[in-house]
């Protein structure tokens, strides 16, 4: 993992609400209305959590069909354990690429 990569995944992890969401889907998947409601949120403001959380790999959605057809979209978290410790960083940090210098302006 290079530091941009180590920078998105605690950015997703981060936040409070996405904290919650894991916490809700933990015991298993449950469908995108179920999920707004346990949390009391809009689907538009979960929608733009979930894929926070599915970009860095701490979710995975999919489509099941009801009985009489509806489509609803479930999501269910991963199992993950990390360790963020000084020779993690170090390590992220050596498997980036450096960053190019940037041109300078003189002044005359």
């Amino acid at each position: 993992m290079n530091a941009e990569q180590l920078s998105t995944w605690l950015t997703a992890i981060s936040s409070a609400q996405r904290m919650r969401i894991l916490a809700t889907i933990a015991d298993g998947p449950l469908h995108v209305s179920e999920i707004a409601r346990r949390m009391e949120m809009s689907r538009a403001l979960l929608y733009m959590h979930l894929a926070k959380l599915e970009e860095a790999g701490f979710v995975t959605g999919h489509h099941e069909l009801t009985d009489d057809g509806k489509a609803l979209k479930l999501f269910e978290a991963v199992p993950f354990a990390t360790t963020l410790d000084l020779a993690t960083l170090v390590a992220a940090v050596a498997s980036s690429p450096k960053p190019q210098p940037q041109p300078t302006e003189s002044s005359e």
